[in-house]
């Protein structure tokens, strides 16, 4: 990143802080929810009554605890793939799944009649077992997440919900406040690839220098 860039950043992260004023989160939830203003430009992510972001108990430290242990990063769709910083994946040392566009998924998908996004959830439950979950785009992804945990196939360390759309973005991320994993997600239709992709950045900045 040039000196410009970071400044402008910087720049932008007073602009988030002077006009959102005073919040709800705390020091290490603020770090994520501001990248995500700052991604999105939407101040809506810093209001819980609206479609402020939601963090279970220990869902930034579950997200530190499968980074110590390398835990795979699985995404839904190669857009939210495309948005995660490569340079911090590398320095933690883990790696990101994405099989929406693997051959043997697009099959299971035709012959068993479901989304390709629903058959790659399905497919990548071995990566999901301790990893993070990472779901912008498609709700019926986090639906077949869900319905994994609830069958006890997989405990995935932490899951971030935030599909966005008018069908079934907000009931999935309902459906998931009702799970037993921790979780970052919001209420309502907002979210999307850069909203999920800005969330696991931050997390992971957040780790890295606390390892600093």
């Amino acid at each position: 990143m040039s000196e410009s860039s970071l400044g402008i950043e910087e720049k932008s992260m007073k602009i988030i802080e002077s006009e959102i004023g005073t919040h709800v989160y705390n020091e290490l939830q603020w770090n994520v929810v501001r990248r995500v203003i700052h991604a999105t430009a939407d101040f809506d992510f810093a209001k819980p009554g609206r479609s402020g972001i939601i963090f279970s108990a220990n869902a930034i430290e579950n997200a530190f605890e499968a980074f110590g242990k390398k835990g795979h990063i699985v995404v839904d769709v190669d857009m939210v793939q495309s948005g995660i910083n490569k340079k911090s994946v590398a320095k933690i040392g883990t790696s990101i799944i994405c099989n929406i566009s693997n051959k043997e998924v697009i099959d299971i998908s035709k012959n068993q009649n479901k989304t390709r996004s629903t058959a790659a959830m399905r497919y990548s439950s071995r990566e999901i077992n301790g990893g993070i979950v990472v779901i912008g785009n498609a709700p019926t992804a986090l639906y077949e997440v869900i319905k994994m945990i609830n069958e006890n196939a997989v405990k995935p360390a932490l899951v971030i919900g935030i599909p966005v759309g008018f069908v079934s973005a907000a009931e999935s991320k309902s459906e998931l406040l009702k799970t037993n994993v921790e979780f970052i997600t919001n209420m309502g239709r907002k979210g999307g690839s850069p909203t999920a992709s800005s969330i696991i950045n931050a997390l992971m900045l957040l780790y890295i220098s606390n390892l600093n």
